[in-house]
Order: structure tokens, then C-alpha cells, then sequence
């Protein structure tokens, strides 16, 4: 890649139309600072994502971001350092980052999800 800024990749599911309007309501969002966003479709990707360390299953539960640097984040990690990088979204990124709502909103997440690939017969 010949940027002047390094790009992160977030790694989701393009299967999923919730996930398609999540993609677009944060690129709206983030305006310019989107261009340093490189979205990656996991679907039918399954060997891809094993050859840099993502569990395929885990990538269709949880989202998974690879940093400027290579390092992979996921689940609300994830969600915390796409927020971050958009100025409009970092008072969320920090929110969602405190001891006590981080976990209460990683169980409703994962509720969330969970129940949405059970019901489209993914899961």
C-alpha cells in the first residue's frame, strides 16, 4: 500500500445487512477519516482469515480490526479503536471503554449476534 497514512482493516460480515448499514452509517460518520478504513468482506474468506490468525467462526461472532501496525483487535476492542479513529465518535470509543459498560455491552452484543446468525441459519 502506497499511502501516506497506514490503513486498518476491519474484517465484517458483508452477508449480514445490519453489519452492510453499520459499514455505512460509520463511513457517513467518519467522513474524510474514512479513507483510512479498509473494509474487508470475511465472507468465503475462511482462508485468509486463518492465514493471519483469525478463527473464522470468531470473525462471523465478534469483529475483528487489524491496526495500522498489524495487530489484530476484536470485539469491543475493536469497536473501541474504529471509534477512535473518527473525532466525531471518540466520546463513544471512551464510553464503551469503562469498567462497567464494557462488559454489560459485550454480553448484549454477543446476545445480539448470536441470536441474528441462529435465526438466518448461519450459526
Amino acid at each position: 500500500m502506497n499511502h501516506d497514512k497506514a490503513k486498518i482493516v476491519v474484517y465484517y460480515d458483508g452477508a449480514c445487512p445490519k453489519c452492510v448499514k453499520d459499514r455505512q452509517n460509520y463511513e457517513k460518520l467518519a467522513g474524510k477519516e474514512g479513507e483510512n478504513v479498509c473494509w474487508m468482506d470475511i465472507t468465503g474468506q475462511e482462508d485468509q482469515l486463518r492465514e493471519i490468525g483469525i478463527d473464522p467462526r470468531k470473525a462471523l461472532t465478534e469483529l475483528h480490526v487489524q491496526d495500522e501496525n498489524q495487530r489484530i483487535f476484536s470485539e469491543m476492542d475493536a469497536y473501541i479503536l474504529l471509534m477512535s479513529k473518527v473525532p466525531l465518535l471518540k466520546p463513544l470509543a471512551w464510553l464503551i471503554g469503562l469498567p462497567l459498560i464494557r462488559p454489560l455491552l459485550a454480553r448484549i452484543y454477543h446476545w445480539q449476534v448470536n441470536r441474528r446468525l441462529r435465526r438466518s441459519g448461519r450459526l
